[in-house]
C-alpha cells in the first residue's frame, strides 16, 4: 500500500506549520482535514494558511466549497481519497493534516457512508425541533436509540445528531453500528499518524492568543463582508467558531470583548475535545511538543518513524 503521512493535533497546536515543513522535505502535498477550511471566503477565523505560509506547497481541500452548501463527511473522504490518488500519480507524498476527528476517522478506519440516506424532510424536522426545544432535547433523543454514538457526538454539533438520527430512523441499526462494521474494511492506503500534543495551559494561552490575533488581522470585516454577500446565520458555515460569536456582536447581542471571551472559552473547550477524540485513535506517534526546544527537533524525533515506512526527510 502507498504511504500516506496523517498529522492530527488540537487546533492552535502547530499541525499547518508541521504539515508544510514536512512536506517541504518529502516532496509532498497537503489535503486539509478542517471542516471549516474548506468554505471559500472564510479565511481568518479558521486560521487558513495564506499563500505566504504555504511556501509554494500545494494544498487540497482549502477553498473547496460556498459557505452555504452542504459539504459532508463523505464528502469529504470521497475528495480526499480522489487528491491522494493525484498526489501519489504525481510521485509525490499526501500529508493529511486536520483537526476534524470525524473526517481523519473516515480515511484511516475507511468508513463507509450511505448517501443513498437523505431525507430532508426528516432533516427540517429535527432542525426545528433544536431550534424550538434546544439541542440538548434532540441530542437525549440520539441518546436514547444510540448512546455510543450521543457519547462521541457534542450535542451542539446539531448536524451530526441530525444525520446519526436519520441513519437509524431508515436502517434502525445505530450509526455507531454502521461505523463499527465498516471498518472492518481494510484501509485504502498505509496512513502513517503523527498526533501533536503539549501541555493544556500552553495550548489554551496559544488559543487566546490567536483570537486576539484575529480580532486584530480583520476578522469583524471578514463577517462583515460575509453578511454583505447574503451569508447570515442560517447559512451552515456561519455557526462554525469564530463566526457565530461575532454574528452576535454585529447584531448588538454582545459586546465585542464578550465575542472574544466567548470564542475563546468555545475553542478551548473545542480543543479538549479533539484531544478526547484523538486519544482514542490506535497507532499514533505522539509528539510532545514540550519536550522540544525548535521545529527542527521535532522533525529530527520524527525522521525515525518515517523512515520504517520509507519516507525520508
Amino acid at each position: 500500500m502507498d504511504n500516506v503521512i496523517v498529522i492530527i493535533g488540537p487546533t492552535a497546536s502547530g499541525k499547518t506549520k508541521l504539515a508544510i515543513e514536512i512536506a517541504k522535505r518529502t516532496n509532498g502535498e497537503i489535503i486539509s482535514a478542517d471542516s471549516m477550511q474548506v468554505y471559500k471566503y472564510m479565511d481568518i477565523g479558521t486560521a487558513k494558511p495564506d499563500e505566504k505560509e504555504r511556501e509554494g506547497i500545494k494544498h487540497y481541500l482549502i477553498d473547496e466549497v460556498a459557505p452555504d452548501e452542504e459539504f459532508s463527511v463523505a464528502r469529504f473522504q470521497e475528495l480526499s481519497l480522489k487528491y491522494i490518488d493525484e498526489i501519489l500519480n504525481k510521485g509525490k507524498i499526501p500529508i493529511v493534516a486536520g483537526g476534524t476527528g470525524l473526517y481523519i476517522n473516515s480515511l484511516i478506519y475507511n468508513l463507509e457512508f450511505s448517501d443513498t440516506i437523505c431525507d430532508w424532510e426528516l432533516r427540517k424536522k429535527l432542525a426545528d425541533e433544536a431550534k424550538e426545544k434546544g439541542n440538548e432535547y434532540l441530542h437525549n433523543k440520539l441518546r436514547e436509540i444510540d448512546p455510543k454514538a450521543a457519547e462521541n457526538i457534542h450535542m451542539n454539533n446539531v448536524k451530526r445528531v441530525i444525520r446519526a438520527i436519520e441513519v437509524y430512523t431508515h436502517t434502525n441499526k445505530p450509526i455507531s453500528v454502521h461505523q463499527e462494521e465498516s471498518r472492518k474494511n481494510p484501509p485504502k492506503h498505509n496512513f502513517i499518524l503523527i498526533g501533536i500534543t503539549m501541555d493544556r495551559e500552553k495550548l489554551y494561552d496559544r488559543i487566546n492568543k490567536r483570537v486576539d490575533m484575529m480580532l486584530e488581522n480583520g476578522l469583524v470585516r471578514e463577517v462583515e463582508k460575509l453578511i454583505e454577500m447574503g451569508y447570515d446565520k442560517s447559512t451552515i458555515a456561519m455557526q462554525g467558531l469564530g463566526y457565530k460569536e461575532i454574528l452576535s456582536y454585529l447584531k448588538g447581542e454582545i459586546t465585542l470583548e464578550e465575542a472574544a471571551e466567548i470564542l475563546k472559552r468555545d475553542t478551548r473547550r473545542y480543543a479538549k475535545r479533539q484531544m478526547t477524540w484523538f486519544k482514542r485513535i490506535e497507532n499514533v506517534y505522539w509528539i510532545n511538543k514540550d519536550e522540544f526546544d525548535s521545529d527542527e527537533e521535532i522533525i529530527k524525533n520524527i525522521k525515525y518513524c518515517l523512515a520504517t515506512s520509507g519516507i525520508f526527510l
